[in-house]
């Protein structure tokens, strides 16, 4: 197991990246405006499994590959990309659709809501950079079992996410209940939402390698 200090460190390491908003914090976000903060806390669940997914590929070595292949770091950027704008697009198009949905706690579908959620953590170029670049740093050159230190720095990396993630989708949807005082505050937030995503999607695609 890591020691104490090692995982002091690297919490506080962690700290300055999850702090820092970016893909997965907007996208929270967003779906907090949209659809308040159970939809928000689904959606933090579903990206903290996809990073967790993340975390177990690094672990076992398999991150590498990502991290040395331009083209598979490429694709899997450009993939979360893509899904970013098409989420946006869809928040844009339905913005009405917003009002009918403030009596119906269950739409969209949490099971939907959590597999994007899944998708964005997994896609999110920054915690694979930071899990294959900085994470084995704090790694015992002679550490018996290097993999399971990977997984527990890892895992400790979600448990930070998840906690930050969690206050900004609470802090939005508090935000979101004044907005859903007005119909028409509402069709226009939802339709900032959608935009916000698809500016989010292109800001993804054209960063460069080490974003």
């Amino acid at each position: 197991m890591p020691s104490t200090g090692a995982i002091v460190a690297f919490l506080a390491a962690a700290l300055v990246l999850v702090v820092i908003p970016g893909p997965s914090v907007l996208f929270i976000v967003g779906r907090a405006l949209a659809y308040g903060r159970r939809a928000a806390l689904t959606s933090v669940a579903g990206n903290t499994t996809g990073v967790a997914v993340l975390v177990v590929l690094v672990a076992t070595g398999l991150g590498a590959i990502a991290a040395a292949s331009a083209t598979v770091f490429t694709v899997i950027k450009l993939g979360g990309a893509a899904y970013l704008v098409w989420l946006g697009v869809q928040a844009f198009r339905h913005r009405g659709d917003l009002v009918a949905a403030l009596g119906e706690p269950g739409a969209p579908a949490d099971r939907r809501v959590f597999l994007q959620g899944v998708v964005v953590g997994f896609t999110n170029p920054k915690p694979l950079v930071f899990f294959v670049a900085v994470l084995p740093q704090f790694v015992g050159e002679n550490a018996p079992n290097p993999g399971l230190q990977l997984l527990v720095f890892g895992l400790l990396f979600c448990l930070t996410g998840a906690v930050l993630d969690s206050t900004w989708g609470l802090v939005a949807g508090t935000a979101r209940d004044w907005f859903a005082t007005s119909p028409a505050r509402l069709r226009r937030l939802g339709g900032a939402g959608g935009l916000v995503l698809i500016g989010m999607g292109v800001g993804l695609a054209v960063t460069g390698r080490r974003d």
